[in-house]
């Protein structure tokens, strides 16, 4: 029986040291300007007054931020929103950024963001557009369908094809990077404004 509780007690552990190995490295979002880049290295001056330094790695995609209008929302628009819920069911937009063709699918689907407390995200097709009586659309993504209201005051960017370039001091950016054990962070991808765009996301 000694054995045997021996046996299963290492099992377990093993188990647990496995899962916690395979475990994925934690996501952190960083908001805020560059402050300087040095090949590789880029450091960020957060909207939080943090200094954080962040790698660049072979595989980090770039994108432009550029400013857009309600108007630029149509039926089969592939759109992101960050929002928060409204007591009817319905979702307020917080901001929204519009995808070019090619990136149609990014992200596909509803799950929580860490933009505002109790705030979501929710990247899919635009279905119906209404501007009529308020501005709200429907947004189709794999699996269900969330209304969002779009309130006049809500920042509405597109996202463009970018590349290092954009990267320079003084941009404004938002990216959110995987955090190794060491606590180092190295971006999976950066959204940069162009032309003095602060990224709402």
């Amino acid at each position: 029986m000694l054995l045997s509780t021996a046996v299963l007690t290492s099992f377990l552990l093993g188990a647990s040291q496995s899962v916690a190995q395979d475990a994925p490295a934690p996501r952190v979002g960083v908001r805020g300007t560059i402050s300087a880049i040095e090949g590789d290295v880029l450091k960020v001056r957060t909207n939080r007054g943090e200094d954080l330094t962040v790698n660049l790695l072979k595989e980090t995609q770039v994108r432009g931020v550029t400013l857009a209008q309600v108007a630029d929302i149509k039926p089969g628009s592939y759109i992101g929103s960050a929002a928060v819920p409204l007591p009817d069911g319905t979702l307020k937009a917080l901001e929204i950024h519009v995808f070019p063709p090619e990136m149609a699918s990014t992200g596909d689907g509803h799950r929580p963001f860490d933009l505002t407390k109790d705030s979501t995200m929710t990247n899919g097709a635009v279905g119906d557009l209404v501007t009529s009586n308020g501005r709200s659309i429907t947004v189709n993504y794999k699996g269900g369908q969330k209304t969002i209201v779009i309130p006049e005051d809500v920042p509405i960017v597109n996202l463009v094809p970018g590349d290092r370039s954009l990267l320079k001091p003084g941009v404004k950016v938002v990216m959110f990077a995987q955090k190794a054990a060491d606590g180092s962070l190295s971006a999976q991808a950066i959204s940069a404004g162009k032309d003095g765009v602060t990224p709402p996301m």
